[in-house]
């Protein structure tokens, strides 16, 4: 599989996380653009970890020795593919929420794919909510992000975040039919859930906030689909962008950024996002909503616009398809700066494995050229 990228074979790493951020933040204008992702999902990490490095993949058990030797290939695999900025989160437990499992059929393993319930929630009453065995931060092992951090190669910079944002673990819980009902019902419950939850998070992001090797807190809160946001605007405003503000808020206190993450046609709120919020960045984009272009013309001169490359076409298409549209994204919106290339949301595992690659190898290539 090596053979086929030369241009990944060739390279010799060497990450700056600080001018990726600059770069981002407007201060400086670097072409070709440099590489973000998301989230790598974990078969096709384990892929390029076994196939194109003959790397030993190791899963992770309860005891830190072999976290350790995970946390080192996914280091390995962040640097060797030449990205400056390595992104992980993790999250407390948060029990009873439900979720939909079927076999995965895009991947060679027995893995399941799994989605959000949508009708039974954890809590549906105050008795509920009462009874619910909310998580403590001061339980969680942090291990992972102290090992990183420690480990991270010379010039790396790390992008850290809780497991899911605000809106999706009040909407897990609950369930996006019930949440739905109760902010007419029981708007006081709602409120009651999300101010236990934010609470719970602020204290997470306390405790990650003072890595050495910290570049930006970016995390993901999907709060929108095909046309338009999941819930109201209004509703969005009232219990859920606050809480991003203070994180926001936190991230800058510090002298970092705050990238966020949300998938879903979001435009409405954008305007408080950037305003009110804070943001500095915007995270995911799929062309049937706007194209990245499109985004930049509205956006890009107030934040930074990051990846862009749309999963169904990284899906469907082929290898010379990929690699021309990596060049003319480049060509657009790396010249216009604040602009950082990669997928519109992630590299799931349905994603050809050489598909991603040749985007990674373009990139690269336009950076030797």
């Amino acid at each position: 599989m090596l053979s086929k990228f030369p241009h990944i074979r060739a390279l010799k790493p060497s990450p700056d996380s600080n001018s990726f951020i600059s770069n981002l933040l407007g201060k400086t204008k670097n072409f070709p653009a440099p590489m973000v992702e998301f989230i790598v999902d974990e078969p096709v990490i384990k892929k390029i970890i076994t196939g194109m490095f003959q790397r030993e993949w190791v899963n992770p058990g309860s005891d830190h020795e072999s976290q350790k030797k995970y946390l080192d290939n996914l280091i390995f695999f962040w640097f060797r593919m030449g990205y400056d900025m390595m992104r992980y989160e993790s999250a407390p437990n948060y029990p009873g929420s439900a979720a939909r499992v079927t076999v995965n059929t895009a991947s060679d393993s027995n893995a399941t794919r799994s989605w959000a319930e949508e009708s039974i929630g954890a809590i549906t009453s105050w008795e509920d909510f009462e009874q619910y065995k909310f998580p403590k931060v001061e339980e969680v092992d942090f291990f992972a992000f102290e090992y990183l951090n420690d480990h991270l190669p010379e010039g790396m910079g790390l992008a850290l975040a809780h497991g899911g944002g605000l809106f999706e673990r009040v909407s897990w819980i609950f369930s996006i039919e019930k949440l739905c009902y109760l902010l007419y019902d029981q708007p006081d419950l709602v409120e009651a859930v999300t101010q236990k939850i934010s609470e719970i998070q602020l204290a997470f992001y306390r405790n990650i906030m003072d890595f050495d090797h910290l570049s930006a807190i970016f995390p993901g809160d999907d709060m929108g689909f095909r046309s338009a946001t999941i819930i109201s605007p209004a509703d969005l405003r009232k219990y859920f962008l606050p809480f991003h503000k203070q994180i926001a808020e936190m991230a800058h206190a510090r002298g970092v950024p705050y990238f966020l993450h949300s998938c879903g046609n979001i435009l409405k709120i954008m305007p408080d996002l950037i305003e009110s919020v804070g943001i500095d960045g915007k995270h995911s984009y799929e062309d049937a909503i706007i194209p990245i272009e499109k985004f930049q013309e509205m956006f890009g001169d107030k934040i930074a616009v990051l990846g862009g490359l749309d999963v169904n076409f990284l899906t469907m298409a082929t290898q010379d398809q990929v690699r021309a549209r990596v060049r003319k994204t480049t060509e657009v919106c790396g010249t216009r700066g604040r602009f950082a290339i990669g997928s519109g949301n992630s590299i799931p595992d349905y994603v050809p494995v050489e598909n991603y690659l040749a985007m990674v190898d373009e990139v690269i290539s336009m950076k030797n050229s």
